[in-house]
């Protein structure tokens, strides 16, 4: 840029500035506004313009005397516009060029006190305010992005803010998907590549506290169109999540979402799903020996907990009991959502070791689920065993839609109890699915099923079942692992005559 055109642009700044900075009439105000939204847009098209290095004070006035008006709860559409519009001189302005940025940034403290404004919730009521959201942190965005030093004192600023002032937590909650997206590009921009800024996220209060909102909106956001705002929001939520991820943070991220007392919190749930989904997408193997831990733990702790809880039912006389009203008693309401995160620790287990096997590091991974204790004394196939032959009793198998009655022509005596099925589609059939990647070429595993009763219980699960697609394939493969290569496995089988009343008994399929 010649220096004509940037005495030109400052000249015709300094003097528009002069005249808003005493707030001496909406013409002024108007008149400022309109010629920064046209430097803007001439900012954005051509980079040579970008480089006026006597702006800066002048620039500094205006955000100082913003962040005035805007506190002083002087909120009309002249002063938005003019808000607006000089986020939008700002966003350009610095947008790749290393100096205006490290100059704007000054201007931060003013950005986060607008921007704290208009993200309250009076504020958002008022729909005029979103497009002032929406550009103040796309000029935060802009001021940092690819500068290191400036990305992590913006981060090690925010997640040191007070709850009260943490406005990047207020701003997710808005109901405003273009915001979300415009906060979620920063957000990951900022974390990207940078384990001391990833851990600050899932370590320090208000770094949880953004991730519990997030996990929140991902379930709002879930749902829409991938090509739209919301859509591309949810995307880049899950960016962000997957590269806590990659980075190693989701055992710490996990723990520190957890309730005293509670066996899973919903926002434990909403990061399982995710991390489910991230497993299946082939991540690096050197995440697998991490995450394996937290893996193993969470198993014990929900299987424990869910083999306590239908017990607890099957045992008791008072599962029995049917009311005056006819309805029978509720099991733990705790249980179907224990279930639920169950069946996802279970999908991301066998990801693990199925992954670790086309990568060659089977025996890193394998061992340690196969050989970890839990407190009762219990390997994770032993776990598994005891929950699948209390799920049979507890839970009834659909086959088109109806129930498949017990043994004697009797309707299952729980099903009034497990009516909603929500939380337990699946979960026998993955329970299946894990013992037989668990017992496949291992003979001290499948010499553990056969000493716990567990080859009749997976006979059992041959049967086709609506809530658990496949769980007879499933079942019959492993059946195959479990026999395969021994001896006294294949003797247990042998030694259940195929007669019709003994496969009642087992609920295996007869012939049709």
């Amino acid at each position: 840029m010649s220096a004509t055109e940037e005495d030109s642009i400052n000249i015709q700044f300094h003097n528009l500035c002069t005249g808003l900075l005493t707030w001496e009439s909406e013409e002024a105000i108007s008149r400022l506004s309109r010629v920064l939204e046209g430097v803007a847009i001439d900012l954005a098209r051509d980079e040579g313009l970008r480089y006026v290095p006597t702006i800066w004070p002048n620039l500094r006035s205006l955000w100082l005397m913003l962040a005035e008006k805007v506190a002083t709860h002087r909120d009309d559409e002249p002063t938005r516009a003019v808000v607006i519009n000089t986020s939008r001189f700002t966003r350009n302005l610095v947008a790749g060029v290393a100096n205006n940025q490290e100059n704007a940034f000054e201007n931060e403290p003013e950005l986060r006190q607008i921007l704290h404004t208009y993200s309250s919730w009076t504020a958002s009521q008022n729909l005029g305010s979103l497009p002032v959201v929406r550009m103040v942190v796309q000029t935060l965005s802009n001021m940092v992005t690819t500068n290191e030093g400036l990305m992590s004192r913006l981060w090690q600023t925010h997640m040191d803010l007070p709850e009260e002032q943490a406005v990047f937590v207020r701003v997710l909650s808005l109901p405003d998907p273009r915001a979300i997206l415009s906060l979620l590009v920063l957000l990951v921009n900022c974390i990207y590549d940078s384990s001391s800024r990833q851990a600050l996220l899932v370590e320090r209060r208000i770094g949880v506290r953004l991730c519990i909102t997030l996990l929140d909106r991902m379930t709002d956001l879930h749902d829409a169109e991938e090509s739209s705002d919301a859509g591309r929001a949810f995307d880049y939520g899950y960016h962000l999540f997957s590269h806590l991820f990659s980075g190693g943070f989701a055992p710490d991220l996990f723990g520190n979402l957890k309730v005293d007392g509670e066996v899973i919190v919903p926002h434990q749930t909403i990061l399982l799903k995710l991390l489910d989904s991230y497993l299946q997408s082939s991540p690096s193997e050197t995440l697998f020996s991490g995450m394996t831990p937290m893996l193993i733990t969470c198993f014990f702790k929900l299987s424990q907990y869910a083999i306590g809880a239908i017990r607890a039912v099957v045992e008791s006389d008072k599962a029995n009991v049917v009311h005056e009203n006819g309805i029978q008693t509720a099991p733990n309401p705790m249980l179907p959502k224990a279930c639920e995160a169950l069946v996802l620790v279970t999908q991301s287990i066998a990801s693990i070791m199925l992954a670790s096997e086309a990568t060659h590091l089977q025996n890193e991974v394998w061992p340690l689920f196969r050989e970890s204790v839990s407190s009762y004394g219990r390997v994770v196939a032993e776990d598994t065993v005891e929950l699948l032959r209390l799920l049979d009793i507890f839970l009834p198998k659909v086959n088109f839609g109806r129930p498949i009655m017990r043994p004697g022509g009797q309707e299952h005596q729980y099903s009034a109890a497990v009516a909603d099925p929500t939380g337990f589609l699946y979960l026998k059939r993955d329970l299946v699915r894990l013992i037989g990647i668990l017992c496949h070429g291992d003979k001290a595993t499948q010499d553990r099923i056969r000493q716990c009763d567990g080859i009749p219980v997976i006979m059992n699960m041959c049967v086709i079942d609506d809530r658990n697609p496949y769980l007879r394939e499933h079942a019959i493969l492993t059946l195959h692992n479990l026999l395969e290569g021994n001896r006294d496995n294949q003797g247990v089988v042998h030694s259940i005559q195929p007669s019709r009343t003994s496969l009642d008994e087992l609920e295996l399929p007869c012939g049709r």
